[in-house]
């Protein structure tokens, strides 16, 4: 064989191998949830809700940021806190400011004793998480 013909063919299993990785690497991971149980643990949040319930208000948004990074940390994605999980897989979600601002809001209600929530905030959030969840494949 002639010394351009090898080349090319190392060249072209290079490149081969580079795309193979690179799918590896942007591609969904092969992760299953079990989406039953993530399915009732959501509707079990929601049920909680109840707009003449302030206290629900709160334990809902919690609940549902809790179960969101619990399927973040099952992904296996790396952080200390759901914070740096948020920057590792943002790509993941249909809207990551909504993600990052139903998680600002938990981080508030942990953080400020006198933070007052109102139901729309509430629901809000929820529908944020949930669409999270669903962008990950856990419900």
């Amino acid at each position: 064989m002639d010394g351009g013909v090898v080349t090319f063919i190392i060249a072209v299993l290079i490149v081969a191998v580079l795309v193979f990785v690179a799918i590896l690497l942007t591609g969904k991971r092969g992760y299953h949830f079990n989406v039953e149980a993530y399915q009732a643990r959501f509707l079990a949040i929601e049920n909680k809700l109840r707009q003449d319930s302030p206290t629900s208000y709160v334990a809902t948004i919690i609940e549902g940021d809790k179960l969101l990074d619990k399927a973040m940390m099952e992904m296996g994605v790396p952080g200390k806190t759901m914070g740096d999980r948020l920057k590792r897989i943002g790509g993941r979600f249909t809207n990551l400011n909504a993600v990052w601002r139903a998680h600002k809001l938990r981080n508030a209600i942990a953080h400020e004793a006198d933070l007052e929530i109102s139901y729309k905030q509430a629901a809000n959030a929820l529908a944020i998480y949930k669409q999270a969840l669903k962008d990950l494949g856990a419900i």
